[in-house]
């Protein structure tokens, strides 16, 4: 009988004991790690038949112990965490900063493309609204491309590039047999996407060749000195050292603006006296880089009407002078372009390329006008790489250009 007895307890105490035991691995699982434990763990006096009193009491007291080993885990070497349980932890925890990650990232381009849309507001109100109104009317029909292409034209996208655009866009929508104005405007802004994605380029500079020379040029009065300090500043943030050349030796406010730049960006300046021949300023320049391991060295060069022979000829001469010194300088021959001058961009950007064979262009003041759909024509007639775009006064508003955000901003 007493046999039975203590037989039936301990049955029925191994089965607390266990339970007790599962309880607390469950809310161990909970925070992220599981701790082993077994009875040989615990402090085996607590089963020790003489110290039970009762099923009550002994039940109790294991609760204790296994409480108080939750505690103090070390005391009683339980601190044993499954590899595979942190694995898994760390999994989620990853999980959770990827989604972060991704929230943040969504949030900033979020703000970004709103920024972009302020700064865009005339563009969008004249181009992205004129376009939107005319797919207003639920019919597609002749009507609805003829008042299409004649919003293209106004909207400084250029003949030849509203041609391609509209007679794409008829094909398609007979191809699929579109009937939906909703479909066929999905169609434009897909199409018009597909222009810019051509040209959406970063610069590549190259580590190993000191310095990495760009070459600024343009007309008078497009922003380029500006565009030259934005751009300083811009590398010189991302750890690049850099240095500036003040090529227009002809206009004496553009070498202090240009020193104001290096001031601002503690960022060497190399500058002559005015009127200066631009070739030996560069050549210095470049010396002076090559010497002190310069990363980036930054051209500045006068504003020059594009249709006169002997000033471009000058652009010839400083590029002959810097590929002397590197023949495989100038790494990047950049076009500065104002917005606000719509098509007469397409008759710059053709006479520079033919002249210099451009690299890349920037097309500046896109904040100030309503001609920015002019950005289509030069992508499509040229295939030239647009690296950025100008959107105001503040070094903020040099922005690296692309091609969906743009559309997104438009549209």
């Amino acid at each position: 009988m007493k046999k039975n007895f203590f037989l039936n307890f301990f049955s029925f105490s191994k089965k607390k004991r266990k339970k007790v035991v599962e309880n607390k691995n469950n809310i161990l699982k909970k925070n992220k790690k599981i701790h082993h434990i077994s009875v040989s763990n615990v402090d085996k006096n607590i089963f020790d038949s003489s110290n039970i009193i009762s099923k009550r009491s002994f039940t109790n007291s294991l609760m204790d112990v296994s409480q108080k080993s939750s505690r103090d885990c070390d005391k009683y070497n339980l601190n044993k965490v499954d590899i595979q349980s942190n694995q898994d932890a760390k999994k989620i925890s990853t999980g959770k900063n990827l989604l972060e990650l991704k929230n943040n990232s969504f949030i900033n381009r979020n703000n970004f493309i709103k920024n972009l849309k302020e700064k865009l507001k005339k563009t969008r109100n004249y181009l992205g609204l004129g376009i939107k109104n005319i797919f207003s009317n639920k019919n597609v029909d002749v009507n609805l491309f003829n008042k299409l292409e004649e919003q293209l034209l106004l909207s400084d996208i250029g003949f030849a590039t509203t041609n391609l655009i509209i007679n794409n866009l008829k094909k398609e929508t007979i191809r699929n047999k579109l009937s939906n104005t909703k479909e066929v405007y999905d169609l434009l802004k897909g199409q018009m996407l597909n222009i810019l994605s051509k040209v959406e380029k970063n610069i590549d500079v190259v580590q190993s060749d000191f310095p990495f020379v760009i070459l600024m040029v343009g007309v008078n009065g497009v922003g380029k000195t500006t565009t030259v300090g934005k751009l300083a500043a811009k590398y010189k943030k991302l750890g690049k050292s850099v240095m500036l050349a003040a090529g227009d030796t002809f206009r004496a406010a553009a070498i202090e603006q240009l020193k104001e730049w290096g001031f601002k960006n503690n960022i060497s300046v190399i500058a002559q006296r005015m009127n200066a021949d631009p070739a030996a300023v560069v050549f210095d320049a470049i010396k002076s880089a090559q010497a002190k391991k310069i990363d980036i060295l930054i051209i500045d060069t006068a504003g020059r009407l594009h249709n006169k022979v002997y000033l471009m000829n000058e652009l010839k001469k400083i590029k002959r002078v810097v590929n002397k010194v590197n023949i495989l300088a100038p790494h990047e021959i950049i076009l500065v372009v104002d917005a606000c001058s719509g098509q007469n961009i397409v008759q710059q950007t053709k006479l520079f390329h033919e002249s210099l064979d451009l690299t890349g262009i920037v097309i500046t003041k896109l904040d100030g006008t309503a001609k920015g759909g002019v950005i289509f024509s030069v992508a499509n007639q040229f295939y030239i790489p647009i690296y950025y775009i100008g959107t105001g006064e503040n070094i903020t508003d040099l922005k690296v250009f692309n091609s969906r955000t743009f559309i997104e901003s438009i549209f």
